[in-house]
């Protein structure tokens, strides 16, 4: 249960406090309650209600690291990747993959063979431990012919073939997020969200806490531990500069961009397709919720800290131009644009859209700054928990924290709410057990407002159409009532 009670985490002590509830967050606090710890996570919106949920929900095996030779990470992905499927068989599933070949560069048949081929040897325990259903296949080439039995509107003017391999997708990131969060409390983690961490506290050049702002109550109150990380995300470098001095190269923000279409699926298969031309971005899309997710499309992007509609909108034309590039004959428009998903993600250098390779960790009392403030920020999903088990090393050697234990929580059985559809058929014939749902959600989950039920707890919100239906429903039956910090929902 995930219990919103500031109250009584300002009478605790804490082993430290994590700030910001995305996925480095989120998993940064399940690696240290899993290990015996006692953290506490402070998000001052809703969990995971930025850049994670705006994901293209791929956990990536890192295929693509074969091409700059960087075996180090193809094989970290592959264990984060085999991590996930374990952990959370709920949510995440293998998915096939399908990229054409027309012989350009190391996009050809046999150089794909090769670097399938290699993968799967360089990977071969991917699947230990895993149930069959969730077991990464060996990766193949396909003939041209088959290419097109696969996918129809395939450009066939040089086609060779296709490279056919398997990653893994979540179902929703918000939902793996929010699984993550139950197993952390369980195991000795508190969170709150909607609370603003606005002081770092210190006494001499030690950290001993920090003072945070209730955004519901408006009430302000002091968080005791002697680490605090900042895992803020597109904030981080200002949160940083705010509580010691500036870090730049901690977050460069540049736009990240998924679109969900309205459209039919191409293939069975999640797709990589680009223009033939120099120079052309390639694409991913796959069947997601009856229509298409496609993605991810980078440009630049000016201040973290503001948003640039303009930009986002400069960003989704262009995308859309090369998706058609890509399919002749598919002719996707804006209006079959759903929702556009966009977040910020952290760039190599200033004003481009080149993305950083590396997370970035720092010691701000190894730097002269405030002994006990570390700043963590990366790039993947995928290997948030890695980086995030890096960093309790690092802060357990500078003993900052007790000993750590070896991973020994077990994660608590998962909640599943009914899918949207399921949902408002479940609403016209069962009322009470609609309301039900809404009523769990609400009070064990930290629901403060409909939109986190909506959009960060549940799918019901993700489709207009579906929202249409099940907004006015879920308002009608959530009311938000100050008991002890929690909310409850009543019919």
């Amino acid at each position: 249960m995930i219990s919103r009670d500031p109250a009584a985490a300002a009478l605790e002590r804490h082993d430290l406090i994590v700030i910001g509830g995305g996925a480095y967050g989120i998993m940064l606090t399940l690696e240290a309650a899993r290990r015996g710890l006692r953290p506490l996570l402070v998000e001052r919106a809703d969990f995971g209600g930025a850049t994670s949920w705006n994901s293209l929900r791929i956990v990536h095996g890192g295929l693509r690291y074969l091409q700059t030779l960087d075996l180090t990470r193809l094989r970290q992905s592959v264990q984060e990747r085999s991590w996930f499927l374990r952990a959370f068989p709920d949510q995440v599933r293998p998915l096939d993959c399908l990229m054409p070949l027309y012989g350009d560069g190391l996009k050809r048949p046999g150089a794909l063979r090769v670097a399938l081929a290699a993968t799967d040897l360089m990977t071969s325990g991917r699947n230990r431990s895993l149930d069959a259903a969730h077991q990464i296949g060996r990766g193949a080439v396909l003939g041209a012919a088959e290419t097109v039995r696969h996918f129809e509107m395939v450009p066939r003017d040089g086609l060779r073939g296709a490279a056919l391999w398997q990653d893994a997708v979540m179902a929703d990131s918000q939902r793996l997020l929010i699984e993550s969060l139950r197993w952390a409390t369980s195991a000795g983690a508190a969170a709150l969200n909607y609370t603003d961490a606005f002081a770092l506290l210190v006494a001499g050049d030690r950290v001993t806490g920090i003072a945070a702002r209730d955004r519901i109550s408006g009430d302000e109150f002091e968080l005791r531990a002697p680490v605090v990380v900042n895992c803020g995300g597109p904030w981080s470098a200002s949160l940083a500069a705010r509580f010691d001095q500036p870090l730049p190269r901690l977050f460069r923000p540049s736009l990240a961009l998924n679109l969900f279409l309205d459209r039919a699926p191409l293939a069975y298969e999640a797709l990589a397709v680009a223009p033939r031309r120099p120079g052309a971005r390639m694409c991913f899309m796959y069947p997601w919720k009856g229509g298409v997710l496609a993605g991810t499309w980078h440009a630049p992007w000016a201040d973290a800290t503001r948003d640039d509609p303009g930009a986002v909108e400069a960003a989704v034309a262009a995308m859309l131009r090369e998706l058609n590039d890509a399919v002749p004959g598919w002719s996707v428009a804006r209006s079959d644009v759903v929702r556009v998903h966009w977040g910020l993600l952290p760039a190599r250098a200033p004003g481009t859209a080149d993305l950083a390779t590396r997370p970035v960790l720092h010691d701000h009392g190894g730097a002269g700054g405030p002994d006990g403030l570390y700043s963590a920020s990366g790039v993947k999903f995928t290997t948030a928990r890695r980086v995030g088990a890096a960093l309790l090393g690092h802060i357990a050697r500078r003993r900052q924290l007790p000993s750590l234990g070896l991973p020994r929580a077990r994660r608590p059985e998962p909640v599943t709410p009914p899918d949207a559809d399921a949902m408002i058929a479940l609403a016209t014939r069962n009322r009470p057990a609609a309301a039900a749902w809404v009523r769990q959600l609400a009070v064990e989950e930290s629901v403060c407002h409909v939109d986190d039920l909506l959009l960060r707890r549940t799918d019901w919100g993700v489709h207009p159409l579906r929202a249409g239906v099940l907004g006015p429903l879920v308002a009608e039956l959530f009311r938000p009532l100050r008991v002890s910090g929690s909310v409850e929902a009543v019919p």
